[in-house]
């Protein structure tokens, strides 16, 4: 039953990342890089530093708990830096590919290195005998999943005129959306890194009293302010070069209280997916093939849901039927992955 309720709060958090590309649509006025940065000002600082202090037991101070736990805070940082390349890729990927297909390939990726490098380096598990076995079956069929999807995402191009790819993903460009979608998976495992890393402060909290629930938020919270910072540098960069610094003094009518609420939604929903992980993680204790495999299971629903919301967003109309198929086949294999481990 906890590995149910587990998989649950996991899924609800998944549901929210992958609505949360959703609200850029109506961000008004605003240059590309005004907005990640703003929407990142909630998803990386505002939002994770809140989920950290519910982890921080009476009689203690978040800064405290940090303070005592020096290294593994600043090497969860450090993972975060290198995650917000990938955070960067992460979303010119869904410029360039559409929500699908770009959250697809990219996470795919993220999935693979974000499951088995911790998985080797930091658990010691032995991926060809026992339980590193089955964790490295159950990313097999998630990537084998991703695909499929990826195919499907291939066969839809090949079917599409050019007016029709515009008109579905403004920018589209497929070799380099999958470059792109590539190196931002590869970047974006950083983060399953940093947590591994940050197990320390987990571990303390632990000991302070404050129960599993929320335990992994503040080790959560140091990797998405690297992330931040990487992100920061290369928006302000951005608004520099483009000279869209204007966009932050843009008061006519109610432009702010719209991009600003926007971005605050976007960020929440972004963020509920690594509060969904930490929680739905705290029920998998007992499971440890599951609790190692939990980031690609994240990752599997993900994919998921950003694919429904593919289908909602019409990226996929007047594709073939055997698009379609692929598609959905591929959609199954996903789904299929997240219980395979719990069968062993």
């Amino acid at each position: 039953m906890n590995t149910i309720l587990g998989l649950l709060i996991i899924a609800i958090g998944s549901m929210g990342q992958s609505s949360s590309y959703v609200p850029i649509k109506k961000v008004k006025g605003w240059s590309w890089e005004t907005f990640w940065l703003m929407q990142g000002v909630f998803a990386w600082l505002v939002f994770p530093f809140l989920g950290a202090l519910l982890a921080v037991p009476e009689g203690s101070t978040l800064g405290a708990i940090l303070a005592d736990n020096g290294t593994a805070a600043l090497k969860a940082m450090g993972f975060g830096v290198l995650w917000g390349v990938g955070g960067l890729t992460f979303g010119l990927s869904m410029r360039y590919l559409g929500v699908a297909l770009g959250q697809s390939i990219a996470l795919g990726t993220c999935s693979a290195f974000g499951t088995l490098i911790p998985a080797i380096f930091f658990d010691k598990k032995d991926l060809f005998h026992g339980e590193g076995l089955i964790i490295l079956i159950g990313v097999s069929i998630a990537i084998a999943g991703i695909a499929v999807i990826g195919y499907a995402g291939g066969l839809r191009s090949q079917n599409m005129t050019e007016e029709e790819k515009k008109a579905a993903v403004k920018d589209f460009a497929l070799t380099k959306g999958l470059l792109v979608a590539l190196l931002a998976g590869v970047m974006s495992a950083c983060f399953a890194l940093g947590l591994s890393a940050g197990q320390p402060i987990a571990d303390a909290v632990r000991v302070l009293g404050a129960g599993d629930l929320f335990a992994t938020l503040p080790a959560t919270m140091m990797v998405t302010v690297g992330g931040f910072l990487t992100n920061a540098v290369y928006c302000l960069f951005q608004n520099g070069k483009n000279k869209t610094f204007k966009d932050y003094t843009k008061t006519k009518g109610s432009v702010w209280v719209n991009n600003l609420l926007f971005c605050a939604l976007a960020g929440i929903l972004w963020y509920s997916q690594f509060f969904g992980l930490g929680v739905g993680k705290s029920f998998l204790a007992d499971n440890t093939v599951m609790l190692a495999f939990s980031w690609s299971i994240l990752m599997a629903l993900n994919v998921l849901f950003s694919n429904v919301w593919g289908i909602v967003l019409k990226e996929w109309k007047g594709v073939s039927g055997k698009t379609i198929a692929v598609l959905v086949l591929g959609l199954a294999i996903l789904v299929f992955s997240v219980f395979v481990p719990n069968m062993f």
